[in-house]
This record gives C-alpha cells, structure tokens and sequence, in this order.
C-alpha cells in the first residue's frame, strides 16, 4: 500500500500551519487563506474524518497589530505580542469556521502541559472529546506565559507532540515551501523535491536547511525532526505547500503531494513502545482473574475487576497491573488518583459518580494507555 493511500486511509489528521502562511509573510492575517483552510477541513469533516489544526501567527499578528517590523528578542515582549495578537487569530478562525455551521475550540499548550502525566491525559481526554462532539481544536503554543525552559521552540513540534497526543494517523505540515529538497532551492537552482522518504532518515535531516522567513521560528530542520518525533506514535507526515490549490483536501484523497515521510512501526505498536520508554513505574493495581483476562482480550481495564492499590500517586500516573499469582502483566495510565481509585475498586463503572462526587472516565486505565506483557 502507498503512503498516499495510507494517508486517504486516514481517520484522524493534525494540520499545522505555518506564521509565513498564516501572515501573508509578515503583512497581516491572511483571512483568504484561513478561510480557504477552514472550508478544505469542512469538507474532511463532510467525509467523515477528524482534524486538530495546529496553527501559528499569534505572535505575528500581535507584532503586525503593534506596529513592530522585526520579531523582537525579549521574551516578555514576545509574550505581550502573542497576548495582543492571539485575539484576532482566534476571531478570524471562529469566524471562517462558522460559515460551514462547524464549531471551534482554542487550547494553548506548553511542553510542561505535555512532560506532566497528570495534565497529558487532561489534555488528551479533552481533545478526543472535543472531536467526538464534532469540534475543530484549534492548538496554539501559549506564547503568553511560557519561558526559555519551556517553550515547544516552534509549531512545527508542537504539531508532531500532538500527533502523539491524539494517536492521529497523520501530520500534515503546510509551509510556504513545496517540500523537502536535496538543497535549498532559494539558492541552489538545481535542487530537487523528495517526493518520499523515511522519518527519521539522517540523511534527510541534513538536507534540510536552518531557520525559515523573519516572522516564524522554524525551518526545514524543525519540520523533518516533527516527522520523526511524529513516528514515534506510528503517524506519517506530509510537508506541502499551504499555497497550491487544496492542498488538504488532495492529501486527503490520496494524491501525492510535497513530501510523504514514512513512519516504519505500526501505530499500536509505536505508541506501546512510546509509553514504555518514556514512563515510570509509580504505584500498583491488583486485579483478579476476570480483569487478568480482560486485558489479555485488549479491552480496558474497570475498577471492578481491581482487588486492591498499593503506593501513592496521582491521576496520570503509571501503574502495574499486577496478577493474582504476583506476576506484573501490563502497565498504563490510570485514569484515578490512588485515593480514588481505591475507593472505586470492586465497584462497577455506574457506581464511579455516587461514590467520588464525580467521574473522569469509565476505565480505571484505558486500553490505549495500557502495555501488556502477559
């Protein structure tokens, strides 16, 4: 099978766009093009896909609506910029969507919201039900609080982290370039476009150039380092230029178009892998055999099937399951605090509301969040 038709396959899509594409290059929001986005993104809903849009231009907008013609170099100045232009970005985005009867959320993010465990799965859980009810997200960097230490460096990971966030089949990266070429081809004439390649290829890391236009933050480089980082999760990454025709939409059908870069493990597999490389051990969940069996069918783990928790920890924490012979069988995720999920353990899932006050999810773990070793 084509990665082109791989991508046609896909279920669930992030598109990011770039400040270049988003700003006109620096002179002001582009609302023709946001609204030519927007209707490309209806028209995927139509078809019954989902779609996260990760976009840019905060910043620029807010240098454009100040009157500043070079990105300052002070972090608070930044901060004020993305505060001022944040306003009008979400506007014209809310406005552009509303015309095909389709409804918005914005989320800021900062890698401190994606490094904790407790707000990932927060910020995970709201996403996933945002696109089931049908919304568009809209994820910007929060650019108005976040410090040298924190700050995602550019969209272009951001994207990619949220490709994993979501477990999307693919990253679509639209820039004001066509794609990857074997050189720059702003300077070197006989440079050509890499139709397909693999994530993660250093050989195509060194291709690519350094930092972009005056008004963003990224390059080449950033975008082939997104699809790498976006392989992790098993999600395959387009680069294409946001300024051909339907770009989105062609993708979408199946048509190769920029740079179709490869993620060579499969997503399950991938995003399992993730999660045991990245996440450490903090507490345990006893389960009878019922549960045992349960997970070992790859279905979720239930708060009745949980004997008892041992350690402290809190929501977003991962635990081992732990059989009843003492042998740990998987690790994931759990959806509760150890305080509230022992006091949901042995119930049913309907009982979760009447004893807590409240309900997070169904699942103590969720079988996405789940690695089983049995």
């Amino acid at each position: 099978m084509s990665l082109a038709t791989r991508i046609a396959q896909a279920r669930r899509l992030v598109v990011k766009v770039g400040s270049a594409l988003v700003t006109n290059n620096g002179n002001g929001l582009d609302e023709l093009a946001i609204r030519d986005w927007a209707r490309q993104i209806a028209t995927l809903r139509a078809n019954g896909k989902e779609v996260v849009l990760v976009s840019s231009g905060a910043i620029a907008c807010g240098m454009q609506r100040l009157g500043w013609a070079k990105r300052p170099q002070s972090v608070h100045e930044l901060q004020a910029a993305a505060a001022v232009g944040q306003m009008g970005l979400v506007q014209i985005y809310e406005a552009a969507f509303a015309q095909h009867n389709l409804r918005t959320a914005q989320i800021l993010l900062t890698h401190d919201d994606l490094a904790d465990r407790k707000r990932y799965l927060n910020a995970r859980s709201t996403l996933t039900t945002l696109l089931g009810l049908g919304v568009i997200p809209i994820i910007n960097e929060n650019d108005t609080v976040v410090t040298d230490e924190i700050k995602f460096g550019d969209n272009d990971t951001l994207g990619a982290l949220v490709a994993n966030l979501v477990e999307a089949d693919a990253l679509i990266i639209l820039t004001d370039q066509s794609g990857l070429f074997t050189a720059d081809p702003r300077r070197d004439p006989d440079a050509t476009l890499i139709a397909e390649g693999k994530a993660g290829d250093p050989v195509l890391e060194g291709m690519a150039g350094g930092a972009g236009t005056a008004i963003g933050r990224g390059g080449m480089i950033t975008k082939v380092l997104a699809a790498k980082r976006a392989a992790r999760s098993g999600a395959h990454t387009i680069i294409a230029s946001g300024r051909e025709p339907d770009p989105i939409i062609r993708l979408a059908a199946g048509e190769s178009v920029g740079t179709l870069l490869t993620a060579e493990t499969p997503p399950l597999a991938a995003r399992k892998q993730w999660l045991a490389d990245h996440l450490q051990l903090t507490g345990k969940v006893h389960l009878d055999a019922g549960a045992v069996k349960a997970l070992a069918e790859g279905r979720s783990l239930l708060p009745i099937g949980v004997l008892r928790v041992e350690g402290d920890f809190e929501r977003g924490a991962v635990v081992a399951c732990i059989a009843p012979d003492a042998q740990e069988i998987a690790r994931g995720l759990c959806n509760y605090a150890s305080g509230d999920a022992r006091r949901i353990a042995r119930h049913s899932t309907t009982d979760i509301a009447g004893i807590l006050g409240y309900i997070d999810e169904a699942e103590l773990i969720h079988r996405d969040n789940l690695i089983w070793f049995g």
